[in-house]
């Protein structure tokens, strides 16, 4: 099985060097032909290999030995267990779809093969991380996905707002790696070792070192250590205050926000906690952090995507606000549910994201909702699909998003973790809201009266059986999939010791059936319920409503408007500060200090002096005489001197 293991990240990374070296010479049809045969390809030795994890396999072993230094080895290695195969089908199963979508979504544009070649590549960067059995590795898959999302999101590099978001993301994203770094750099001083088995084996023992602060406090080194960790999974998993790059990712193609926002970067962060389980169960201060700032996170963006009209900057936002959700449950030690809304989160949001292409194809890259309207007759394949999707994000029994989101929130009651009651309050009033924006979106986009252009009225209609198709494939798992697995993992065997256990959540031995009686005597269905009615009489039977309402509360409106004001403060202070800092260093820096004093300033003194010299050379004999005589006079008063 090495051979398959090995395989299935370097068939994404050949097809990416192939196609992107020799892309104009292999022509359209041969560039997305090999990249969506190797990642199909992936992803069928991907089911292979998590058929073989669930008959009990497992492997965690060297590839290749890259250095040794001081006893301590660089390597390259695969950690194949419940947890990874989960993430390698997710992972390959949504680059499939968005490979088979992005035929259509960028049929006409110029930079066809590099695109297919950086989704492939970016493919590979998320595999490899997500199979790595050590640090090095999973350093080194985090970066590249973090320099592919650059890449991708800079995609139309004429315009200068894809530039400014590509930038953001990748400098954002550079805050939280620094963190992530650190962390890696603590767990090598402290563990002597970069290896996931022998970290995880000795973290016990390591639990009650101390550190003394700068202040002269004491820091566990655990504390430490997943602190800076969780730093780093902020930034790629888009928590507050590392968030603001996300939103801006929307300038990339569509393909690309629902690559990057479903199963690959931002899920990194979670699949990281996820896998450090075994250190953060050492430290409930860190459990604690997590579980705030996913908190916050999941309430604060779901409110911002109440106020958006661009179609992908709500999905976007909510987006945001799921990652929150799992941050909670991370933070709630309920690391399988975590990883469990994850999977089904990658369905639906994939789903939502490319639904939201299709309608923007159809109304040639319009993407505000207050220009569309009664599209679902035009569009039912489309109108269908991201109903289905939608469904599954509010929580409506029985897709997928239902039991993954009330097991969260069931965790979250039962965790004992500081700060789980505030939690609690949030996710629960999160359902209401993910309801009123979801179906927001649904109805301005596919209901009501039409709002389309002359033009667009005249051309609008359903997107080509390539885009449909995997919108299709999409919406099967948007709906089974947490039938299919909310028993395995709740009862623990989907992810056995891959992840901690939820031993003492109370939930283990929910099952579907179980959950699904339960629903309806529930708070939050009710809440989504009401949501969705809300949304209704907002949006539909008083579409003047919400404008009043608007105006009523025009101070918080304007707050949601302007993201907090969040993006204008690292404006000012970070981005204005740093260019301002930077004239300075180069005023009385550069300027004064290194060219006018330590280089002109030196020319300009040898020439003084120079010219000073200069003028005692006269050419009169007398004078040299003289300066002779004053010369021996003084040698030889300071010999009688001494």
């Amino acid at each position: 099985m090495e051979t398959v293991y090995l395989l299935i990240p370097l068939v994404c990374l050949a097809a990416a060097v192939l196609v992107g070296l020799a892309g104009q010479w292999l022509g359209r049809r041969a560039a997305h032909s090999i990249t969506i045969g190797a990642v199909a390809m992936a992803f069928v030795l991907s089911v292979v290999v998590a058929v073989e994890v669930a008959g009990g396999q497992r492997f965690d072993g060297s590839v290749y030995i890259w250095a040794v230094s001081d006893g301590i080895q660089f390597e390259i290695g695969f950690l194949i267990d419940q947890l990874s195969a989960v993430m390698m089908v997710v992972v390959t199963f949504v680059s499939l779809m968005v490979h088979v979508y992005t035929i259509g979504y960028m049929h006409d544009d110029p930079g066809y093969t590099r695109f297919f070649s950086y989704i492939s590549l970016f493919t590979f960067a998320m595999l490899m991380l997500v199979m790595s059995n050590n640090f090095l590795q999973l350093f080194f898959g985090w970066e590249a996905v973090g320099l592919l999302s650059y890449l991708l999101i800079g995609f139309w590099f004429e315009r200068e707002s894809a530039n400014f978001a590509s930038l953001k993301a990748f400098l954002v994203n550079r805050v939280g790696d620094l963190g992530f770094l650190l962390g890696i750099a603590a767990i090598l001083y402290v563990f002597g070792s970069l290896d996931y088995a022998a970290v995880f084996a000795s973290a016990p023992q390591h639990a009650t070192e101390t550190m003394t602060g700068i202040l002269g406090s004491q820091w566990r080194w655990l504390t430490i250590i997943c602190l800076l960790l969780f730093v780093g999974a902020m930034g790629k998993s888009a928590q507050v205050p590392l968030h603001v790059w996300l939103p801006d990712s929307m300038e990339g193609p569509t393909p690309i926000s629902a690559l990057i926002h479903a199963a690959t970067m931002v899920t990194a962060g979670i699949f990281m906690v996820a896998r450090m389980s075994p250190l953060f169960e050492l430290s409930q201060t860190a459990l604690s952090v997590v579980l705030i700032i996913g908190a916050v996170t999941t309430i604060s963006m779901a409110l911002i995507a109440l106020v958006q009209n661009d179609i992908k900057r709500v999905v976007a936002y909510s987006t945001l606000s799921q990652l929150g959700y799992m941050t909670v449950a991370l933070g709630a030690s309920a690391y399988s549910i975590a990883i469990f809304h994850l999977a089904t989160h990658a369905f639906f949001k994939a789903l939502l994201f490319l639904a939201a292409g299709s309608v923007i194809i159809a109304l040639h890259h319009e993407q505000d909702m207050r220009r569309m309207g009664a599209l679902w007759k035009r569009m039912p394949v489309t109108y269908l699909t991201a109903l289905i999707g939608t469904l599954a994000l509010v929580g409506i029994p029985p897709f997928a998003g239902f039991f993954s989101k009330d097991a969260i929130i069931e965790a979250v009651a039962l965790s004992h973790t500081p700060g789980a009651k505030f939690a609690y309050v949030v996710v629960v009033a999160g359902v209401f809201v993910t309801a009123l924006y979801s179906f927001r979106l649904i109805f301005m986009v596919f209901h009501g009266p039409s709002r389309l252009s002359e033009d667009n009225r005249k051309h609008a209609r359903e997107s080509p059986w390539v885009v449909t198709v995997p919108l299709i494939l999409l919406a099967i798992p948007s709906v089974l999939a947490g039938l299919v697995l909310v028993g395995p993992t709740l009862s623990g065997h989907l992810f056995g010791e891959s992840v901690m256990p939820i031993d003492g959540h109370g939930i283990n031995g929910y099952g579907a059936t179980d959950m699904l009686v339960h629903a309806w005597v529930s708070l939050p269905l009710w809440l989504a319920i009401a949501g969705i009615a809300v949304a209704w009489i907002l949006y539909l039977r008083s579409p003047h409503a919400a404008s009043r309402i608007a105006n009523r509360f025009r101070l918080l409106h304007e707050i949601l408007i302007r993201k907090y004001g969040v993006d204008e403060l690292y404006e000012r202070v970070f981005a204005d500060g740093g260019q301002a800092l930077g004239r300075t260093l180069w005023k009385f820096g550069d300027r004064l200090i290194i060219d006018d004093t330590l280089v002109n300033g030196t020319a300009k003194l040898v020439g003084r002096l120079s010219g000073v010299v200069r003028s005692l050379q006269t050419g009169y004999v007398y004078h040299y005489a003289f300066a002779m005589i004053i010369g021996l006079v003084a040698l030889m008063s300071w010999f009688l001197w001494t």
